[in-house]
């Protein structure tokens, strides 16, 4: 159906040439989803609107693309008009940008079945209904605006934009990227249906690789424009050829792989900007673990690396080594932490001693000086307490947190000497709960004369001094909204915020004082940062505002030390957009670290970054607790985060947690059927679990059922009979949090819960290392 050969495409910027796609190729047959991978900038995106010619004017395109036996590289602007939308379609990345804000979705869908199959209103919009129906949309819903819909509604109507003409072949651009695991894993089987029934092909572009090892039939993963490696999805995910592949496919966590458990994983480096000159030879080499001196000198291409697979490595050809027999990858990058039986680390103490790696830190004078500090710290009601700690300055480490004496220990990164792997540090250590939430309830009123809105409805949750909790949940489950009421952004309707045993109080002196202590880090640091502003004028914000001005410039350069950007003064006269999209988040953790606080909250901090940047951030997070002794919220809909930073686990839903506990009891023996589920659509090649795909979207936060809010989407439940007692008991009667096991760090919120017990959620023990 498609055949694309020797496909470049070269972007103009004034007399400069800036290559974007160089040399691809591939075939795509009915039937068949082909997954692309890469990081951004690798020319995904790029790829595949040159395939429909949808690129900017004066973009140079070169090589053939074959569609249907017709060349639309050479085809004309009216006959490429006629096969777009009606032949070949595209889902493109952003639903909420793709789709035009002033119209309908209704008006939207119809346009492309009007302008192709010449028919009525009245038929286009009975297609229209149709079409809504078949992506999991009322078909009420038509005549609503996009803002109307929710992030995964909108999603369904773009694939259904795609779907109006019947086509051979959709290109998905991201289709998944920043939704939540259930829907995404609702995407992913609408798409993989529409596949089969209707026998079309798929191309799929994202920046998962696990996301496109799960529902594609072949992959291809892309390095700077070109393929590094294509094959079979699963045999390439599984086993991997090219040291690129390799690092993508650790660079996100399998949960109960203890190996990734409180070490993320992510690449080295960054990839070339585009326009970037890139070296002679591989032009991943600067990154890779495994290189070698002809990487660099000899002509890369690729080469048969097995059935039906090929790669861009040395490695594949029988006079060099193959890559499974090469050097493992540095755990500190490829997040491969040895476990007890290797045997324990080595470690480079100036590698592990931030003091002799960082001249910012080993000078006193900079980082700890009595005027670089205030005096004293106050509480949130104004009343003094005691200075900061001596275990929370950076230029100091708690006991049992050396670097050096974990890697001796064949300890993970981020637990301290004598922690037990998922137990809470503040816990262990003695320590009293930095934040206590107690009864919190955050209403809104609706319109249209229904109820008000719950969004945080009765959470009660502890953060120790030193620790990591993760706040997992679907979209619209209200963690966001209790992120920030924990700082004070928005004040509960009802319920207590204790910040070191004293009570947050909302006049605007007491939450100035409280947010000197805690500080929010927003999710999407691009619209966080002010475009106007340097990275310098960007972190001393905060203490311009709390009056901590006479070491501006050394607090300024301190944090962006602290937050991964050094040398500092590389970064402090660039601009937002002149940076990386790791770069900026972490200007953003800059800016809170610069007013020495003692508690973060982090909003989705790693929602849409690429693999290698994910790993930087949450690596991080955690080496701002083991070095500060910083304690940490960190909301996501991502469970590897749990699993990759977090000491416990919090999970959400409809405004209240219904389980609570250790990483290692939530995650690898859940008991509540909504952990069950959002953990049984997690994208696992390897794991033989059935994925547990709930009807719909959690329901408004004005439409609360009765009884158990999770009930009318609880796959327990509905396979009760009607006449049941415990589905009477689930309609009728909601419950607190409930003990789950005995132990305080174990709750679960769940007339059936305690039933039975549930087997572990890993695929394999033997694999998953117990």
């Amino acid at each position: 159906m498609l055949e694309v050969r020797d496909l470049s495409v070269t972007y103009r910027q004034g007399a400069h040439a800036v290559p974007a796609v160089r040399e691809v190729g591939f075939t795509l047959a009915g039937g068949e989803i082909l997954g692309v991978a890469g990081e951004s900038g690798s020319g995904k995106s790029t790829m595949a609107m040159s395939l429909l010619r949808l690129l900017p004017v004066g973009t140079e395109v070169s090589g053939d693309v074959t569609f249907n036996g017709e060349n639309l590289r050479t085809a004309s602007w009216g006959r490429l008009r006629a096969v777009r939308w009606a032949q070949a379609s595209v889902v493109f990345q952003g639903a909420m940008s793709a789709l035009n804000p002033v119209r309908t979705i209704g008006q939207q869908i119809c346009e492309p079945i009007l302008l192709h199959d010449k028919v009525t209103e009245r038929v286009a919009r009975r297609r229209t209904a149709d079409l809504l129906d078949s992506v999991g949309v009322p078909a009420r819903r038509q005549d609503d605006y996009p803002h109307e819909l929710s992030g995964g509604q909108r999603q369904r109507v773009m694939i259904a934009m795609a779907m109006a003409c019947r086509p051979n072949l959709i290109i998905a651009d991201e289709p998944t990227t920043a939704l939540d695991v259930m829907v995404q894993a609702q995407i992913l089987r609408l798409l993989t249906d529409l596949v089969s029934d209707a026998n079309i092909g798929v191309i799929m572009i994202s920046h998962d690789l696990s996301v496109l090892a799960d529902v594609c039939t072949q992959l291809a993963v892309m390095y700077t424009g070109r393929f590094v490696e294509i094959g079979p999805a699963a045999e390439l995910f599984t086993q991997p050829r090219h040291p690129y592949t390799q690092a993508l496919t650790r660079a996100f966590p399998r949960i109960g792989d203890p190996r990734s458990r409180l070490a993320p994983g992510g690449l080295p480096g960054d990839p070339p900007t585009p326009g970037q000159a890139v070296a002679a030879g591989c032009s991943f080499a600067t990154r890779c673990s495994q290189v070698m001196p002809d990487c660099g000198t000899r002509d890369i291409t690729l080469w048969p690396a097995g059935d039906a697979r090929e790669a861009a490595c040395l490695r594949v050809l029988p006079e060099y080594p193959d890559p499974g027999e090469a050097a493992a990858p540095d755990p500190a990058v490829a997040g491969d932490v040895p476990s007890p039986a290797d045997g324990p680390a080595k470690s480079d103490p100036a590698k592990s001693d931030p003091a002799k790696s960082d001249p910012a830190k080993s000078d006193p004078a900079k980082t700890d000086s009595a005027e670089s500090r205030p005096a004293e710290s106050r509480l949130a009601d104004g009343r003094p307490t005691e200075s900061r700690p001596a275990e929370s300055r950076p230029t100091e480490h708690r006991a049992g947190t050396d670097p050096a004496r974990q890697a001796d220990s064949g300890q993970p990164a981020g637990q301290s000497a004598g922690q037990t792997a998922g137990q809470p540090a503040g816990q262990q250590a003695g320590q009293a709960a930095i934040l206590e939430v107690r009864g919190l309830r955050v209403t809104y009123p609706s319109r249209g004369g229904r109820g008000p809105a719950r969004a945080v409805d009765g959470v009660d949750l502890t953060v120790d001094a030193g620790e990591i909790v993760a706040l997992i949940g679907e979209s619209g489950c209200g963690k966001s909204t209790l992120a920030r009421a924990l700082v004070g952004l928005v004040k509960p309707t009802s319920g207590e915020v204790h910040y070191r045993g004293t009570g947050l109080r909302y006049s605007n002196s007491a939450l100035k004082r409280y947010r000197r202590h805690a500080q929010l880090v927003l999710q999407d640091p691009a619209g966080a940062l002010n475009p106007r502003q340097n990275v310098f004028d960007l972190v001393a914000e905060g203490p311009r505002l709390h009056g901590l001005t006479s070491d501006l410039n050394v607090r300024v350069r301190d944090a962006l030390a602290l937050a991964g950007l050094r040398p500092p003064e590389h970064f402090l006269s660039r601009f937002p957009h002149e940076l990386s999209g790791g770069q900026q988040q972490r200007v953003v953790i800059a800016g809170a670290l610069a007013l020495e606080p003692s508690l973060i909250v982090a909003d989705e901090p790693v929602a849409s970054l690429d693999a290698s940047v994910r790993g930087e951030i949450l690596r991080l997070i955690l080496n701002l607790r083991n070095d500060l002794g910083l304690s940490a919220l960190v909301v996501s809909h991502d469970l590897g985060l749990a699993w990759n930073i977090a000491d416990r686990v919090a999970v959400m839903y409809l405004g209240r947690i219904v389980e609570l506990g250790s990483v290692e009891e939530v995650l690898l023996r859940p008991k509540h059927p909504y952990t069950r589920a959002l953990l049984s659509v997690l994208p696992d090649t390897v794991a033989d679990r059935a994925p547990i795909l709930l009807s719909g979207e959690p329901p408004e936060p004005t439409s609360i059922a009765p009884g158990c809010r999770f009930h009318p989407r609880c796959p327990v439940a509905g396979a009760l009979t009607a006449d049941d007692p415990r589905l009477q008991l689930c309609r009728g009667r909601e419950l607190p949090v409930i003990s789950g096991g005995g132990r305080r760090e174990s709750l679960v919120a769940c007339h059936l819960a305690t039933e039975t017990e549930p087997a572990p959620m890993v695929g394999s023990s033997a694999e998953a290392g117990g």
